[in-house]
């Protein structure tokens, strides 16, 4: 069975051809619950978000800030395993029709079996992987399988990176470009700063690929200012603060829908 690689290059294209940029949300697999956890997905997308990335909860979450490695200690505490975050993918794509990626570390799909992981992520319709810590120069065989399997391989891009390293991220990646707005881990900001708009300047003249921009976002206001320069806006921290934050699930997945509607206004650019 093919992955979704089509439908998130269109569900992007579309946002294009709106005149606006996608809203791409991030929520990890297993919290509150993996139950709780496939709900939050698809409070989300019935607010606005248009693609979602689903966190792959590891031990060792060397990008990710506190906010996330919160939600990460409490889904790994709760069990959460690879069978887990599949069934999320499944169930949020087919309740919802929205591309659904999974954002992880890579030692574990290396542990999983890479061809495995490809096989099954594609089954449960899932459109593709980001992978933060994967090296392009070490990415050859996870390509070569998720490109059989209808994947996208999301690399992700950073200030830092000089303009020859931008040419060849972009050359082997297909999806979108993550670009992190700035260096340090993830979290809300108080702004977002010039260096995103360089970056995705520095990184457009590389690739026709959709430039996504993630790392600090948290609200509408800087949801618009992102979307005046980037393809997509990356929400992370700000929704999964929310779960955290909620007496209560019902509480938690009216916040996120909350949120997502406003920042959904916010990408519109108008």
């Amino acid at each position: 069975m093919s992955g979704n690689i089509e439908l998130l290059s269109a569900t992007l294209a579309k946002a294009k051809s709106e005149d606006r940029a996608a809203l791409v949300a991030y929520l990890p697999a297993g919290f509150p619950t993996v139950d709780g956890g496939i709900e939050a997905i698809k409070a989300v997308i019935a607010g606005g978000a248009d693609v979602v990335e689903v966190g792959l909860p590891h031990s060792d979450p060397v990008l990710d800030g506190a906010v996330i490695q919160t939600a990460d200690d409490i889904a790994l505490r709760g069990g959460v395993k690879i069978a887990d975050v599949l069934r999320t993918v499944r169930e949020a794509h087919a309740a919802t029709g929205a591309p659904v990626l999974v954002m992880t570390y890579w030692n574990p799909i290396d542990r999983y079996g890479v061809e495995r992981f490809a096989t099954e992520l594609a089954a449960a319709g899932g459109a593709g992987c980001i992978l933060p810590d994967l090296p392009v120069q070490e990415s050859a065989l996870w390509r070569e399988h998720a490109e059989k399997h209808g994947l996208a391989t999301v690399f992700v891009v950073a200030p830092s990176s000089k303009d020859e390293r931008l040419a060849t991220i972009t050359a082997a990646g297909s999806g979108f470009v993550y670009a992190a707005s700035l260096m340090g881990v993830t979290g809300t900001r108080e702004s977002v700063g010039n260096e995103a708009q360089e970056l995705v300047r520095r990184t457009r003249a590389t690739t026709e690929l959709p430039v996504c921009v993630g790392l600090g976002v948290s609200n509408a206001v800087q949801a618009k200012e992102v979307a005046g320069f980037a393809d997509g806006v990356i929400v992370g921290s700000a929704f999964v603060k929310l779960l955290l934050d909620a007496p209560d699930l019902p509480s938690g997945l009216a916040a996120v829908k909350a949120l997502a509607g406003e920042l959904a206004e916010g990408v519109r650019r108008g």
